[in-house]
């Protein structure tokens, strides 16, 4: 029997970064394995129970939905006999999936509003890295948060203008002023931090109009995502 994966590309890069950016900038410990296999599996059974939504008839995604969480459960008690107070992450997230169980049913999921509900979920799950090895919130945890969904809702606008809004002067437009507001923003607080947008900012304005497949897009993302982790963390580290 084949697998049920999500098959949105950005969206894995989406998963792990915040998470391992959280678990980098706080407290590393063998008990983050357990908590990101929870984490995995709450996101693969998120997706077929979204799909069922929009096609009831399809019984097998709730039946996959229902395999995934299952697979969740173990990891998820493990993670929550270490820390308890990861599940007001979990409480913080509710509403989010909320608004994506809106817009799935209304089989609107390229709507922007969804696409920032499902990204600060994301967030969130830095924070909740963040947390489990610490065990506290500070200035650091909101760091994350808010750098990771700055630099995501770039790389939501950019994409956007790549391919199914590429002919959109409008999106085009956006896209490059929200990029030259985040770089210079980030270069009015830190040049080392302006560093770590920088490369988005290039590609916002000089890959637009390429003739590039989706999955080279999705590499090209993934690769950013990667670049923006460790140079943040880095950052983050050198005023700690």
């Amino acid at each position: 029997m084949k697998l049920l994966i999500p098959n949105q590309h950005g969206a894995w890069s989406m998963l792990v970064m915040p998470f391992l950016f959280g678990v980098i900038a706080g407290n590393p410990s063998w008990h983050h394995i357990a908590l990101f296999f929870a984490w995995l599996f709450m996101y693969l059974g998120t997706y077929p129970f979204l799909m069922y939504l929009k096609q009831r008839r399809k019984k097998h995604f709730l039946h996959w939905a229902v395999f995934y969480m299952g697979a969740a459960t173990p990891f998820g008690i493990l993670a929550l006999l270490h820390e308890w107070r990861i599940v007001y992450a979990a409480l913080a997230m509710l509403p989010l999936f909320f608004v994506n169980m809106y817009f799935a049913k209304k089989k609107q999921e390229r709507a922007l509003l969804n696409d920032a509900a499902a990204i600060l979920t994301f967030c969130i799950g830095g924070m909740m890295s963040y947390l489990f090895g610490t065990g506290y919130m500070d200035e650091a945890a909101w760091w994350i948060l808010l750098s990771c969904f700055c630099f995501f809702m770039g790389s939501t606008f950019y994409v956007k203008t790549m391919i199914r809004e590429k002919n959109s002067p409008a999106y085009r437009y956006v896209s490059w002023g929200y990029h030259l507001a985040l770089t210079a923003g980030a270069l009015f607080l830190s040049p080392y931090l302006a560093l770590a947008f920088l490369p988005s900012l290039l590609r916002a304005l000089f890959f637009y109009g390429k003739n590039m497949p989706a999955l080279k897009v999705g590499v090209w993302e993934i690769a950013n995502s990667v670049y923006f982790t460790l140079t943040l963390t880095v950052f983050m580290k050198s005023v700690s």
